[in-house]
């Protein structure tokens, strides 16, 4: 950048970074969504990405320890309880819960996260300490991969329960939920951004952030091949016939 763009022309930025950078782009989504994996990969999936999910609502709770704007706060707020649930509302997390029970996990293994990979743990505690330590405003730029997560959500529950007679509408919940969800929190976070960044540094450290960001996601699924398409998991990882209930490991 040599110069300071308009707020349209920034935004157009962060697009191109998503175009080019998501993690729909990635081969095991892909094999995911396309019915290629087994029902070990898809376990394997589901299991590791328990320590993202698990990880969102305290980046959030960290970012908003650090922010003096009160309505940002309140607007803020919601994102830690659609993770974490409030008055009868279950919850991102026991949504994917749910989705690690139809898979015949054990809910102990899934929280304790004993068996995901080095390289998911690493990534997403990353991703923690990025938020606790940048910028207000790179903090809330790197949330910016929601602008482009509903359409991989799309595909992730058509292209599922097509292939998986596994999978049922109970199991994809929670992506259900994120096609709402996601595009409202997005539309706050490219506002604030849109906003808040007015110069050229500032402007930078956002793409910076976005682009962070996902390299985080890509980091996860690209241990993902390795170890269960590849077959080379870390010593430690998860391997199939572990951590499941005990009548779905007698299966």
């Amino acid at each position: 950048m040599t110069k300071l763009m308009t707020p349209d022309e920034l935004e157009a930025a962060l697009r191109r970074i998503g175009a080019e950078r998501y993690h729909n782009l990635h081969p095991f989504h892909r094999k995911l969504h396309g019915g290629g994996c087994t029902i070990d990969q898809v376990r394997a999936w589901a299991l590791n990405r328990y320590c993202y999910q698990a990880i969102i609502p305290q980046k959030d709770a960290a970012l908003m320890a650090r922010c003096e704007d009160r309505e940002l706060r309140r607007e803020w707020l919601h994102r830690i309880t659609d993770h974490d649930g409030l008055d009868g509302n279950e919850g991102g997390i026991e949504r994917w819960l749910v989705l690690t029970d139809g898979l015949g996990f054990d809910r102990d293994y899934v929280v304790g996260r004993t068996g995901a990979l080095p390289a998911t743990r690493f990534a997403t505690e990353a991703y923690l300490h990025w938020v606790t330590e940048k910028s207000l405003l790179e903090a809330v730029a790197s949330s910016l991969t929601e602008l482009f997560a509903p359409k991989l959500h799309e595909e992730r529950i058509s292209g599922m329960l097509e292939h998986y007679d596994f999978i049922d509408e109970r199991v994809v919940a929670y992506f259900r939920k994120r096609l709402d969800q996601a595009p409202r929190d997005a539309a706050f976070a490219l506002d604030y951004v849109r906003r808040n960044a007015r110069t050229i540094e500032q402007q930078q450290a956002s793409l910076r952030a976005l682009t962070f960001k996902t390299e985080v996601l890509w980091a996860q699924l690209d241990a993902l091949w390795l170890a269960y398409v590849e077959d080379m998991p870390a010593p430690g990882a998860w391997r199939p016939g572990e951590g499941m209930r005990e009548v779905d490991a007698a299966a």
